[in-house]
């Protein structure tokens, strides 16, 4: 059995792109913070934390030394959203030798959305994605900032990124195997 799936490429060109959301209230101590230490135990728990309900399936594979690998590259950054404490959800960047930004992961664990920390992650990231060659000098500066989303993802995906300032440049759609929602771990 297969689904139809639609995949939407979206960009930004220039951090004037770049649609701040509002933030959420102050009463809900937000914070985001970036996770300095590339550490695979942890970055594979927000994978399976926000994506076991919209089907992200193609890291549960990947071995400790594969998350470590990847998480070690230069111009890969996870930051995480907190909410008093406690992780909301998380934006993963990484940059190419092109100039290149993807974020290549972003959302919130369930029991976070609705709560206006989405747009406020986002636009975040976003930010920290145009100035990311601060941080690493092996990356030339930004000249895009870049994403995937698909008709898996939560209903107000592509909305957020349309928000966000983004604008579409390419769709594609694919016939993939229908793969039932693992949930954040397998037998949840």
């Amino acid at each position: 059995m297969s689904v139809t799936v639609t995949t939407w490429y979206l960009e930004q060109t220039a951090p004037s792109d770049l649609v701040p959301a509002a933030g959420p209230p102050a009463e809900q101590e937000v914070r985001i913070v970036r996770s300095g230490t590339p550490l695979p135990e942890f970055s594979r728990f927000l994978y399976t934390a926000v994506g076991g309900d919209v089907t992200w399936t193609d890291r549960l594979p990947w071995t400790y030394a594969e998350w470590e690998t990847h998480l070690g590259r230069p111009g890969t950054e996870t930051w995480v959203a907190y909410e008093r404490g406690t992780p909301a959800g998380f934006i993963e960047l990484q940059a190419d030798s092109a100039g290149s930004v993807e974020v290549v992961y972003f959302g919130l664990i369930p029991a976070f959305r609705g709560r206006r920390i989405g747009g406020h992650l986002l636009s975040y990231g976003l930010a920290r994605a145009w100035d990311l060659a601060e941080r690493w000098p092996e990356c030339p500066p930004t000249k895009r900032v870049w994403v995937h989303t698909c008709s898996k993802d939560g209903p107000y995906a592509m909305n957020n990124y349309e928000r966000r300032g983004f604008r579409l440049y390419d769709t594609t759609v694919e016939e993939e195997p229908d793969v039932p929602t693992p949930g954040p771990w397998p037998g949840a």
